[in-house]
């Protein structure tokens, strides 16, 4: 069986990456911040969030022990957190600055990958945090890359589709063509390697566009070259597959779709265990614990949903699947009962009882009672402010203060999510205020272009080819439908 554990829902853009430590999770998000928790609860850390990015965060990864987490930006840099305290302790720029759409860590933590918009990966020494080499590796934007379990070799996966197989001189083992029609998502290695005789092997996972995820084996005998052996092609999701991970042992891999929904096979027999509809956008991001039998999903509706895998003692680790085809989980570890409508409703159309579990959500839960006594609907929780906060009974400074910071949050999320995504800038994923048209076709927010050019980035941010004309046009039909729609809201 399969159950929600809890739904976090601090980011207040689409979800791009979640990433497991043996006692954290991270998250990251077209908001420019990486938020962190603690696996114990679930309760984000004192220092999170992480803001340092000047554009979305693409990705995010942790070290093996867990000492580290990375992330990587549209800004063309990697930062390295510690995890204990959230300190930036290094930044790693690409060589041209380019856009950096994933990055990865070896097992072992010795090296970094990163892949960025140009069709080139930067590879650094992590310990000494030296750039060991950049190269071309596609013609297309690099959007999926991870290493082998022996950390001897990488694959990188691009828009157009193809899977290149390269060790760390970056030099060509294999390539295959065409792995995913209209372009790879994403890729994934198991963390062992299995070996046989004279024989290496290890399993991948790659998921892409044209709604498969694929499982290969690379295998390489000693002296002959590497080879990529398709083992099964799953075709249980209707739209594109934009995530896919394996789990500490190899043989559940997950992955998640546009369709909305998350998928759960047996990674060596090929075989769907349990489909989950939680989200009601695309599913972006999925994630597995290396010691808890958990799963994190992030989705573009904001929230990340944390579930539990198995029936038997989470403190072993083992994920041990049922025999259920399908399931969809309803249960909030939060609040005991079903989901409230509240997640997909106006906050002006909650109830009491959904207002009183989205404070026990927000950690607010010793408020619940004076919400309780005073009648508090979702419309009186918009409503609330500064004086009228104290009325309620809330002595607290600090505790009022936070009460109506989490209700701004919430309102803004609730606006921007409902904002129709060409009202959004592509760079920032903001609200345009001053629309303009650039030579790629694309409209901008002007401040977000005009600074994107300003950094020698004379490409497009959508389509990585070069600007013929820094030239920028308004686009007052946009920015006139931009107002109707504030108008209305």
């Amino acid at each position: 069986m399969v159950s929600l554990i809890c739904t976090l829902r601090h980011h207040t853009d689409e979800l791009s990456c979640c990433a497991f430590s043996p006692s954290l999770l991270a998250t990251c998000s077209a908001d420019k911040t990486l938020r962190v928790y603690n696996t114990a609860d679930f309760s984000e850390l004192p220092f999170s969030p992480l803001s340092g990015h000047g554009y979305g965060v693409h990705c995010c990864c942790f070290s093996s022990c867990g000492s580290h987490l990375l992330s990587c930006s549209t800004d063309g840099s990697i930062i390295v957190w510690r995890s204990d305290t959230g300190e930036a302790t290094a930044l790693l720029e690409h060589p041209a600055r380019s856009p950096l759409r994933v990055c990865a860590l070896a097992h072992d933590s010795s090296l970094l990958l990163a892949g960025a918009c140009d069709g080139t990966v930067a590879l650094w020494d992590f310990s000494c945090k030296t750039l060991r080499r950049c190269s071309a590796v596609s013609e297309a934007s690099v959007v999926a890359c991870c290493f082998s379990p022996c950390g001897q070799y990488f694959l990188t996966g691009c828009t157009h589709g193809d899977l290149k197989l390269w060790d760390v001189d970056i030099s060509l083992l294999h390539a295959e063509k065409d792995a995913h029609d209209l372009g790879v998502t994403c890729c994934s290695s198991t963390p062992q390697l299995k070996v046989d005789g004279c024989c290496v092997e290890f399993r991948l996972a790659s998921c892409g566009q044209d709604s498969q995820l694929k499982i290969w084996i690379v295998s390489q005998r000693e002296g002959a070259a590497c080879i990529m052996k398709l083992l099964h092609t799953l075709t249980t999701h209707s739209a594109p597959v934009l995530s896919c991970a394996f789990s500490s042992d190899g043989d559940l891999v997950v992955s998640g779709s546009v369709d909305k929904s998350v998928a759960i096979y047996d990674a060596n027999l090929g075989i769907l265990l349990y489909t989950l509809k939680q989200h009601n956008r695309y599913v972006t991001a999925v994630a597995l614990s290396p010691t808890m039998p958990w799963i994190a999903t992030g989705s573009m509706d904001r929230t990340v949903n944390v579930w539990k895998i198995g029936d038997g003692d989470s403190r072993t680790g083992k994920y041990l699947t049922g025999n259920s085809s399908s399931q969809e989980p309803s249960l909030s570890a939060h609040s005991g009962r079903k989901l409230p409508g509240h997640s997909r409703l106006p906050v002006a159309d909650w109830s009491e009882e959904d207002v009183q579990s989205w404070l026990c959500e927000e950690g607010l839960e010793e408020l619940v009672c004076n919400f309780k006594a005073n009648n508090i609907d979702g419309l009186e929780l918009s409503q609330l402010n500064k004086e009228t906060a104290a009325e309620l009974g809330i002595e607290s400074v600090g505790l009022r203060g936070r009460l109506l910071r989490k209700i701004e949050a919430l309102k803004s999320e609730q606006s921007g999510s409902e904002a129709p995504d060409e009202f959004l800038c592509p760079i920032t994923r903001e609200l345009m205020k001053d629309p303009v048209i650039a030579a790629d076709g694309y409209s901008y927010e002007r401040e977000s272009i005009e600074s994107w050019i300003r950094g020698k980035n004379k490409t497009s941010p959508m389509t990585n080819l070069p600007l013929q004309t820094t030239l920028l046009t308004p686009n007052r039909s946009l920015k006139m439908a931009i107002t109707r729609w504030k108008s209305s809201q």
